[in-house]
């Protein structure tokens, strides 16, 4: 795989051969991708391309079974030979891997299937691609009474059902955190993830011009303090948005992207660290840069402030913090205060489906109170 940096700043990907040559049919695939996906895919996709020569075959002469026999290889369950031994010494993919995968397998031959290439396979990911709608599919859809049938994926896995985990930060995190980290960076890079419930990206690709942090800015689109969060393929950090919503910036002030209130909490911390730790002279416009080394005044990549977290994770006994862990706990905090409203955490936390909210990033506390006596009165049933 080969990143590309063209004069923008735009970064984009492309698969070369073993002779330096550029993949024609993986390159324009790749190109057909948004911003983001194109980089999970280029890895996923040379995976299944070396794979492909490990079985003597070719993109063009792949099957659907041959396709079934790769995702049993990378760790999907399948009946059946795996051929050659594949990613000896390395873990198979987790479900979110696997997901990922059969998607970009099944968009990539769909793709040359429309470019004259393999077109029996490309048919068959459309003719046995199909399921029967559910009833939030229904719901989704304009005249879902009528829909008959949804495209669906065969190379999909079925998802593994497990017990839900805690993902939350160690108990007490932020209090300890935020009592030793002698950064005015690092103490509101913990309470922006605490308050504000970012991802990682999107904390990190944060511009100064995306904060409307008064009330009544300019945007009009939301009168108490806020945040822009705009996706930027060209970010110097390379740091980029989850979700894309439109975004424009017209006389100096953003409107659109995803709008995110601030606390005050998140207020304070930003102007100590403006006041104390941001140069003057920075010339990027980011929010977050480096404090030391050779890279002091540029913009904080996602691996510095993952870094940073897990030091001091170490460092106080806490274990590894990981960003994404501060994510869970707002939705939890946000349920907790809201009653269980999914659709105040979806739009307190910019989340696309108030499902996700319920299924993936509620948690209970196993020490509330309210669980205990719910508990203690199971208990005392006969």
């Amino acid at each position: 795989m080969q990143e590309l940096e063209h004069r923008s700043g735009r970064i984009s990907y492309t698969i070369l051969a073993a002779d330096g040559s550029v993949c024609r049919l993986p390159d324009g695939f790749l190109r057909t991708c948004a911003g983001g996906t194109d980089r999970t895919y280029a890895y996923l996709l040379v995976d299944h391309l070396r794979w492909l020569v490990s079985e003597g075959l070719t993109p063009e002469s792949v099957s659907m079974r041959d396709l079934e026999r790769y995702m049993g290889a990378v760790g999907a369950e399948y009946r059946g030979p795996y051929g050659n031994p594949w990613r000896v010494g390395k873990r198979p993919y987790a479900q979110s891997s696997l997901d990922a995968a059969a998607a970009c397998l099944k968009r990539f031959y769909c793709y040359l299937g429309s470019h004259g290439e393999n077109q029996a396979l490309a048919e068959e990911f459309t003719r046995k691609g199909a399921r029967l709608p559910t009833k939030a599919d229904r719901r989704r859809l304009f005249l879902g009474h009528v829909v008959q049938e949804m495209a669906a994926n065969p190379l999909r896995p079925a998802r593994a059902v497990r017990g839900r985990h805690p993902k939350m930060p160690p108990d007490g995190a932020r209090t300890t955190l935020l009592d030793d980290l002698g950064s005015a960076r690092d103490r509101m890079t913990v309470t922006w993830l605490a308050d504000g419930g970012f991802r990682i990206g999107e904390f990190c690709g944060l511009h100064l011009v995306d904060l409307h942090l008064r009330e009544g800015a300019e945007c009009g689109e939301c009168r108490p303090p806020h945040v822009h969060i705009c996706h930027r393929e060209t970010n110097p950090n390379r740091s980029r948005a989850k979700t894309k919503p439109p975004w424009t910036t017209r006389n100096g002030v953003v409107h659109g992207g995803l709008v995110r209130r601030a606390s005050p909490a998140m207020i304070h911390t930003y102007f100590e660290y403006m006041t104390t730790e941001y140069p003057h002279n920075a010339d990027h416009g980011m929010l977050l840069i480096q404090l030391h080394g050779p890279g002091k005044g540029q913009p904080w990549s996602m691996a510095g402030a993952r870094a940073m977290l897990n030091r001091a994770g170490i460092r106080l006994d806490l274990g590894k913090v990981n960003p994404h862990a501060w994510r869970h706990l707002f939705a939890t905090n946000v349920l907790d205060a809201s009653d269980g409203d999914t659709l105040i955490a979806r739009d307190a936390g910019g989340w696309s489906s108030a499902t996700t909210v319920e299924q993936i990033y509620g948690h209970t506390d196993l020490h509330d109170p309210k669980f205990t006596a719910a508990l203690d009165r199971v208990w005392e049933r006969p």
